[in-house]
């Protein structure tokens, strides 16, 4: 079945022009899915029932998986086989019945202010290594952009003269400003270590390793941890935490939500929205210190 599977993850890719990281996601989904059901004896598309596919989620579940991971399963099966039936290869939809587990939502972790200044003040030294990481460090908390962003940046990328980035999620771009702060990292990063770091090689990528490569986000998330504990900071900091730090500070900066969900690139502004509980956590604050006798 992976050529049905390859045909449908084509479709999204060129047609639904959906973005990289969820064609692959989808594509490994449906291929697990698909080695299961035929581990079960299940070969062909038309033997596939709500049954069947209940039961591999009930597998999921007892192999532990999230309920983000399932819920993003089941929207995979349920998109490739309302293709299927699109393309009359299936006569009824096996996946129309399913339903999606509940997924708690929890508020994001951040930093404070106090913790990302002491996080980028880490690569502190001239190496072209650690000007490099100081030039990713800034401009990841400066435009709040995914790794798999960062990572993918290309030099025709950034303009440095006005202080934007384009950035590219599959067919979608959205220009992201950036601070002085973070300019400053990456001139020093372009003019005194990309040279060094390529010896002599040819790269388009932005930020390189030492082969003219970029970056791998395990690699990246290496550096990220190394910083963060040289900080003294959480054990289990993630990259992703800068990304949320940037919106909730932006948003008690006084930026409005549309900006920050542009920037941000959200498909929905209820994404966006979940920022506002530090908002509201602020506001009872602020009543209670004012308020409360005892304050």
């Amino acid at each position: 079945m992976t050529e049905e599977v390859d045909a449908f993850t084509g479709c999204l890719e060129d047609v639904r022009r959906s973005s990289k990281n969820t064609v692959l996601s989808y594509r490994r989904d449906l291929l697990q899915m698909f080695s299961y059901l035929e581990g079960q004896g299940i070969t062909e598309l038309s033997r596939i029932t709500r049954t069947s596919l209940n039961s591999y989620i009930l597998y999921l579940e007892g192999q532990g998986k999230a309920a983000a991971t399932i819920s993003r399963v089941v929207a995979s099966m349920k998109g490739f086989f309302h293709y299927e039936m699109c393309k009359g290869r299936l006569r009824q939809d096996p996946s129309e019945q399913l339903k999606t587990p509940r997924i708690e939502k929890k508020a994001p972790v951040i930093l404070t202010v106090e913790e990302v200044e002491r996080l980028l003040q880490q690569p502190e030294g001239e190496t072209p290594k650690e000007l490099r990481d100081k030039a990713m460090l800034e401009l990841l908390y400066a435009t709040g952009i995914r790794v798999s962003e960062l990572i993918n940046l290309k030099l025709e990328d950034v303009n440095l003269q006005v202080g934007f980035i384009s950035c590219r999620d599959g067919q979608k771009e959205r220009v992201i400003p950036f601070g002085k702060t973070a300019g400053r990292a990456l001139r020093n990063y372009l003019t005194q270590a990309r040279e060094e770091l390529l010896k002599g090689r040819e790269s388009s990528w932005l930020f390189t390793n030492c082969n003219g490569s970029s970056l791998s986000r395990q690699g990246f998330w290496k550096i990220v941890k190394q910083y963060g504990e040289k900080a003294g900071i959480l054990p289990d900091i993630t990259p992703h935490m800068l990304r949320h730090s940037f919106a909730v500070h932006l948003i008690r900066g006084g930026a409005d939500l549309q900006s920050v969900r542009n920037m941000l690139g959200h498909a929905d502004l209820a994404t966006t929205q979940m920022y506002m509980s530090y908002m509201e956590k602020d506001a009872l604050r602020l009543a209670y210190s004012g308020a409360h006798p005892r304050e």
